[in-house]
């Protein structure tokens, strides 16, 4: 029997979404109409803007449904150059999504630094925000809640007040983090952060962006008048409702107790855990094999059954270091990092079956070299 352990990649459906996606898709009616048919699809959408918004403690009001989280982040970067930053700091461990995304606009892009746990340098921040020039606009930080990667969990409340007190605007990318640890996105401070539905148990090709008081939000996507205006297009009512059964279906990812064990029995033969002296995602393991590329490691894992990624998903099949080991100095152990990651339905066995195949492969590995040398 497999064992699947890549859920910060995506999480399988939870039966809940799927009745509502099937519920929805029998439901005619568009949202924008105001007939019976057209009112009772609103109804379904705007329950399911109610149960997003309460995961992430925001008013439904400022909830806007999107085609995923990539399209959220872009969202809330696009907005704040449209309204004039005119220089970006980004952390160096964002996803691609927000990194991208940047670096497409047409504003200046600086990196945040990560330390060796991956970590958000706040002093680095402080001082950046005290020697910002007036010229460059009004500060856009975008840092999140959660590495993809590591699990690490970021300062990100800590971030907002030096943010706030340069009159900034924070974005936070808390699409791993939320389902996993809590997320109050008004408590944290974050003036935009992004969530997606795949991660949590829901179907692919639906996010959301909450906005706060601070933020002003343009529309990029142009057309009717759909989201209060924000973003144009006839809003996914399938992927909406699963979103919303999901949310309220939503349950823990497991007991990190697990992956700690499974982590004990790779580094008792010389593996390595980044981040681990950090808070992190209970759900997430980074773990490094020091002379074992992580493709080698990903492909014998899969040949035993065990699916697992190396780093991040929108990466995955690239030969290319993570850009985010590469920034907490870890550039030597990059090429050799997996990521293993559980989810709603994932067990402690299958934690132990992961930690069974690997040593098993490994032990392959390491006669192999031995006869090479």
């Amino acid at each position: 029997m497999s064992v699947y352990l890549d859920h910060n990649a995506t999480t399988r459906v939870r039966p809940e979404a799927v009745a509502a996606v099937a519920r929805a898709l029998e439901t005619v009616g568009n949202p924008s109409s105001v007939h019976a048919a057209g009112r009772a699809v609103r109804a379904l959408m705007e329950q399911a803007r109610a149960d997003v918004a309460a995961l992430i403690a925001a008013p439904p009001q400022t909830v806007i449904f999107t085609g995923g989280g990539t399209e959220a982040n872009a969202l809330a970067i696009q907005s704040a150059v449209a309204t004039g930053s005119r220089r970006l700091i980004v952390s160096a461990i964002e996803h691609d999504s927000v990194l991208e995304t940047a670096k497409a606009s047409d504003a200046a892009v600086e990196f945040l630094p990560v330390d060796a746990n991956g970590v958000a340098d706040l002093t680095w921040l402080r001082d950046r925000l005290a020697a910002w020039d007036e010229g460059d606009g009004r500060p856009f930080v975008a840092l999140m809640l959660a590495n993809n990667e590591t699990g690490v969990i970021q300062p990100v409340a800590e971030a907002a007040e030096l943010v706030r007190a340069a009159n900034g605007w924070l974005h936070v990318d808390a699409i791993q983090a939320v389902g996993k640890i809590p997320c109050d996105s008004r408590a944290i401070g974050a003036d935009t952060l992004s969530i997606s539905a795949h991660k949590l148990g829901g179907p692919m090709g639906v996010g959301a962006l909450t906005f706060g008081p601070r933020a002003t939000m343009v529309r990029v996507q142009h057309g009717g008048g759909q989201e209060r205006g924000r973003r144009a297009g006839t809003e996914n009512i399938p992927g909406i409702s699963g979103f919303g059964a999901t949310v309220k279906a939503n349950s823990s990812v497991g007991d990190p107790a697990w992956r700690d064990a499974a982590a004990d029995r790779l580094k008792a033969v010389g593996a390595m855990v980044l981040g681990e002296g950090e808070p992190r995602l209970p759900n997430t393991l980074c773990v490094a094999a020091p002379g074992w590329d992580a493709e080698r490691q990903v492909m014998a894992l899969d040949l035993a059954g065990v699916m697992v990624s190396a780093g991040s998903a929108c990466s995955s099949g690239k030969v290319k270091p993570s850009h985010v080991l590469t920034a907490m100095g870890h550039t030597d152990l990059a090429p050799a990092a997996i990521r293993v990651s559980g989810g709603w339905d994932t067990t402690e066995a299958d934690w132990a079956r992961f930690a069974d195949a690997w040593l098993e492969a490994h032990a392959r590995h390491e006669a192999r070299r031995k006869e090479v040398a």
